[in-house]
Formats: structure tokens, sequence, C-alpha cells
């Protein structure tokens, strides 16, 4: 996560899993089953996902998007990059990867969300909303969630309800950039969809709040507002939680 003093308080609460249908704790479960089988392919090999995605790229440059041009999924329109800030704004972190979904992908009944200085864009599937980035640190581990101001990565603003419905359409189904990594990272968003749907819930009421605070500003396109909402997460510690649910027998 990029180290800006404009982040919201970290939160460190946990979800009720217990309070999880049982559909849900079983698809989060086989997410993190997943997910540990990518870091145990890779493993093999001393590979993480975030190297995977650097791979024979040279340089790498601070700002720029890996892949270059995004990974996209032309069937299901989810997309994602991975990026860094320059050192002294990472606040400890390597980079970060940002998920999207394009129209396209979404669920029919959404749409953006009516906010001041929304210009619908040009092409028909170009309104895409931001969904969660991922913090990783230097041995490629995911460290952290958060969510950004629609200035931040020029998305299309929709309610959090909304983009909470679009979670469990992000699917990158395809080899390229890398076929680990993209099984990873779409499990990533199955694993923690309780803890990303609390995120923008957060994120709406934080923008809500500073546009009551600073009603003479754009609230949206105010570098002084960057980060809107973050987690912490570890991948062990919540696979450890949904099986402990699903022991619980909750139906």
């Amino acid at each position: 996560m990029p180290g800006s003093t404009r982040a919201s308080t970290v939160s460190r609460d946990a979800p009720d899993f217990a309070a999880l249908p049982r559909a849900r704790l079983r698809e989060m479960a086989a997410a993190g089953r997943r997910i540990l089988e990518v870091y145990r392919v890779l493993g093999r090999t001393g590979d993480n996902v975030v190297g995977e995605i650097l791979r024979d790229t040279g340089t790498f440059f601070e700002w720029d998007h890996y892949p270059k041009g995004d990974a996209y999924d032309a069937e299901t329109h989810a997309q994602y990059y991975y990026h860094s800030h320059p050192l002294a704004l990472r606040g400890g972190e390597h980079g970060h990867f940002h998920t999207f979904l394009r129209p396209k992908g979404m669920p029919r009944n959404v749409g953006p969300a009516d906010v001041p200085g929304f210009a619908p864009p040009a092409g028909d599937n170009d309104a895409l909303s931001h969904l969660i980035a991922i913090s990783m640190d230097r041995d490629g581990v995911p460290t952290r969630l958060f969510t950004t101001n629609r200035w931040v990565t020029g998305e299309t603003w929709y309610a959090a309800a909304d983009v909470v419905a679009m979670l469990g359409r992000f699917r990158i189904d395809r080899a390229r950039p890398s076929w680990p990594t993209n099984i990873w990272i779409t499990a990533m968003l199955r694993l923690f969809r309780p803890q990303i749907a609390a995120l923008l819930r957060r994120r709406d009421a934080a923008v809500a709040d500073w546009r009551r605070r600073h009603p003479e500003r754009d609230a949206f396109e105010d570098r002084a507002l960057e980060i809107a909402s973050v987690a912490d997460i570890s991948v062990d510690a919540q696979i450890a939680a949904v099986e402990a649910a699903l022991r619980g027998g909750r139906r």
C-alpha cells in the first residue's frame, strides 16, 4: 500500500465467520486451497506471484503497469495490473495489484453512481470499476487490502453494494501473463470477500464524510484523499478461520 498519511485507519477487525452462509464458507475454503497450491508449486522453484508478473520485463520501473497493457480476460472482462510507487511512498510494501471489472462483465442491474463530475466514457466497455488493491511485500506475500479514491485509478464510481455484487464475477481464466498468478488473484477475491465487502462500505463512508467536511472540494478528485479504507490480511489466518467456522457446523 502506498505510504500515504492520507489513508484511513487500518482495520484489524475480523469478520464474523460463523455468521457467514455455509455455501460462502465452502467457496472461501476452496479458494484458500487454490492459493496454497499456487504457493506450493511456485515455491518448488523459488518463485512467487509477483515475480511471475515481472518475469522477463527487464528493468522494473516505478509507476509502470505490469504486465504491459494490463492483464485482461476478454470473456469475463476482469482486469488487473501490478505496479510500485517510489520507495519513499511505499509504506514498506514492494508494490500492489489493482483489480477491476469492466461493464460487459458486470451484473445487468448495476450502473455508475450519480456523483458530481461523472461523465460517461465514450466506449461501451470503458466505465470500469476498481474492486480492490492487494499490497505485497518483497517476498511476494499479500499483507493488506485497500480501496482508493476515484482519481487514483481513473475508474468510474459505483456504489459499494454494486461493487460487492461484482466480486464473484472477477475471474482471470487464461494462461497469460501467468497462469499461477491468474489463479491466485482470482482466488484472493473469493477468500477475502467478507473483508473486501466491508472495505468497500467503509470506502463509501469515508468519501461521504470527506464531502461533508470539505463541501468546497470535489471529493472524488481531491488528491488529499487517496486511500479510503485499509485492512491487514493473512492468508494462513483466513484459511484457519474459515476451516474453524466450517467445523462449527452452521448451515
